[in-house]
């Protein structure tokens, strides 16, 4: 039979949980002591930069950002009280130098500091070790094994994979031609976004916009992105083991076993071609060379590859970028244009000519659409894909007007704030691309526009987006006319990428319809 503890074995558990309670209270002592003495460090910091004060000793400036659209208009409104620069605090903690101005935005993207972990950590689980976040020799040493595969003639043939996708599209659209009824873009562009990568990273077909993306890869690339984006925004999430503890960590987990296990087998089948075919130029007499090949072959001095891992991050980095932010580039292009009938028209009778009738898009053509190129660009500026960046300091940085931030503090670059900046832009809320002829540009800071950042660590894929873009745009406006519709204003949301609360929402017609 069991036997009753005794008064001796009482007292031991008696006194260790105590001593354990004891322990714990110490513990949450010493880190939060450690925690003042950080924030009074990073007051220092930042004393030589005035801002807003925090309206709550807790939350910081928390409250003030609103997750109801106006969080970007306040952060504008702020800018207009504190030129150049102004300190944020998410929480008691964490405080990051706001900066939004092309002479401040100039000193931090001439640099090669690394990306901050407070929001790209979110996503290192899914890409990996990638270019986005790496920072150091490492990145140095993937930026040039990359670059090859944003050559031209790689990016050549990609046109015609692109154009594909856009027409799959298109095709779709022709139900909402007929009906006239208004309809939401973002959830059709951000799949043809995805059958194009896929096309265009691994030569795959997927047929995701006519079956629904319904295939596990899929739907995995499709969750990740979304539990980001929940994880960004919901600020209990980001301590790690209060995230992965929940029901949304654990569909995160799940999620990126799919994607990464896709991706190692993916690598693994080239892998085997590879070995087979011996030479690029083998390959290429097959089909083109996707981003895959160029990363499976790539060579350094030394004559050594990137690993498999290295490559599945890059693969997957190249997803995430490639995907979500020219979904909304292209989405919010085609909003601007349903806005302005007339600057829509002009671009229309531009393409047409370029296009002399092709149904598709080709290499040659892109360079024939000017005008449609600074439209273009006037909606990446009124509505960039990225409305910010940030960075860590590794070592003090000194701005144009003698202003110093120490190391170890958090920039962030507003790129929304820049290119609504009025110091910057006249009447930066009006939609002109005239302000993109050359002789217009040529006075301002190039640091004034910079959607895919600027500097060393500029974004090695722009020229491919760009493509994109002009190809998805010259196709839609060829076959449709497109229409606001006055009830639907975009709610705008600073996400990892730029988001309508409400969706993103036109009407259209054909074409022909005006002759």
């Amino acid at each position: 039979m069991a036997q009753d503890p005794g008064p001796g074995e009482v007292r031991f558990g008696y006194r260790f949980h105590h001593l354990f309670a004891l322990l714990c209270f110490v513990a949450l002592v010493f880190k939060l002591t450690i925690q003042v003495i950080k924030r009074r460090k990073t007051f220092a910091k930042m004393e030589p930069f005035a801002g807003p004060p925090p309206s709550h000793w807790l939350f910081g400036h928390v409250l003030e950002l609103k997750q109801d659209g106006t969080s970007l208009q306040t952060m504008l409104d702020w800018g207009l009280d504190y030129p150049y620069a102004f300190p944020v605090w998410f929480g008691p903690f964490v405080c990051v130098l706001n900066i939004h101005h092309p002479d401040y935005v100039k000193t931090i993207l001439a640099s090669t500091e690394p990306k901050d972990d407070l929001a790209y950590h979110f996503i290192k689980k899914w890409i990996g070790e990638g270019l986005l976040v790496t920072h150091g020799q490492k990145w140095f040493r993937h930026r040039r094994l990359l670059t090859p595969g944003f050559h031209y003639d790689v990016l050549k043939p990609y046109v015609k994979l692109m154009s594909d996708s856009a027409n799959t599209m298109l095709d779709k659209w022709e139900t909402y031609a007929k009906s006239g009824e208004t309809f939401e873009l973002f959830e059709h562009v951000s799949l043809m976004t995805l059958d194009s990568i896929l096309k265009c990273a691994f030569s795959h077909n997927s047929n995701c916009q006519t079956e629904g993306g319904t295939q596990a890869y899929i739907q995995s690339v499709y969750e990740l992105s979304y539990l980001v984006n929940l994880r960004f925004r919901t600020f209990p999430y980001h301590n790690d083991l209060i995230f992965y503890l929940s029901p949304h960590g654990y569909r995160f987990r799940k999620a990126c076993k799919v994607a990464h296990g896709h991706t190692a087998e993916v690598i693994k089948r080239r892998k085997e071609e590879l070995k087979e075919e011996k030479e690029l130029d083998r390959i290429q007499a097959k089909r083109n060379l996707d981003f895959l090949d160029i990363l499976l072959c790539a060579r350094d001095e030394d004559n050594r590859g990137l690993s498999d891992e290295s490559i599945r991050a890059e693969v997957d980095t190249f997803m995430f970028e490639g995907h979500d932010t020219t979904a909304s580039g292209i989405s919010f292009i085609l909003y601007c244009l349903a806005c302005h009938p007339r600057q829509q028209q002009q671009c229309r009778e531009e393409i047409q000519q370029a296009l002399g009738g092709k149904s598709t898009m080709e290499w040659e053509a892109l360079s024939k659409i000017p005008y449609t190129t600074m439209c273009i660009k006037e909606s990446l500026r009124l509505y960039p894909p990225v409305p910010g960046m940030a960075r860590i300091t590794t070592k003090p940085m000194t701005f144009f007007d003698g202003r110093t931030i120490p190391a170890g503090c958090i920039i962030g670059t507003s790129v929304y704030g820049i290119h609504r900046n009025p110091s910057v832009w006249e009447n930066p809320d009006v939609f002109d691309p005239l302000r993109f002829l050359p002789e217009n540009s040529s006075s301002r800071s190039p640091h004034a526009f910079v959607p895919f950042s600027a500097g060393p660590r500029n974004c090695i894929g722009q020229s491919f987006a760009m493509n994109e873009m002009k190809a998805v745009v010259a196709l839609t406006l060829q076959r449709y006319e497109l229409m606001q519709d006055p009830q639907w204003e975009p709610k705008l949301c600073p996400r990892l990428v730029m988001r309508s609360l409400n969706g993103i929402h036109i009407k259209i017609k054909p074409v022909e319809s005006n002759t």
